[in-house]
């Protein structure tokens, strides 16, 4: 079921140049290909996104607010190199963790422009990773 939701996001996001409607309209949407952690075979996953700059966007391993941490999330924890699609354009991207007070500005920010991962914070014990997403220099 979720595979079908994420793959109606994707086909809609590439036919839109990045811009897709529904729950996410007006939302910054970007899709991560990642390795499966386990399976070793390619992921793709719409995630919302917030831009930092200097070549940065940061994502959220909210998954609703759930107790575990997203799939996503374990693939890059695992294999901290990925692309990513964002608008039209393509590019290679390194994964880490943001710690301390990178993590609290960071998540503070998200918070703040979409309330519902204050919601997500609220319905989980976890802390939920914010995850920095840095191009890859050529």
């Amino acid at each position: 079921m979720a595979q079908d939701w994420n793959k109606a996001i994707i086909e809609e996001f590439r036919g839109n140049g990045g811009k897709v409607g529904g729950p996410f309209a007006g939302a910054p949407l970007l899709i991560l290909h990642s390795v499966g952690a386990k399976s070793g075979k390619p992921r793709t996953n719409p995630l919302m996104y917030l831009n930092l700059g200097h070549q940065q966007v940061a994502v959220f391993a909210s998954k609703g607010g759930a107790p575990t941490n997203p799939d996503w999330y374990h693939n890059l924890m695992a294999n901290p190199r990925a692309t990513v699609e964002l608008g039209n354009e393509t590019f290679d991207v390194t994964a880490r963790v943001a710690r301390g007070e990178e993590r609290s500005r960071i998540w503070s920010a998200q918070k703040q422009g979409y309330p519902n991962f204050a919601e997500y914070e609220r319905k989980t014990k976890r802390e939920i990773p914010v995850v920095i997403l840095e191009r890859a220099r050529r």
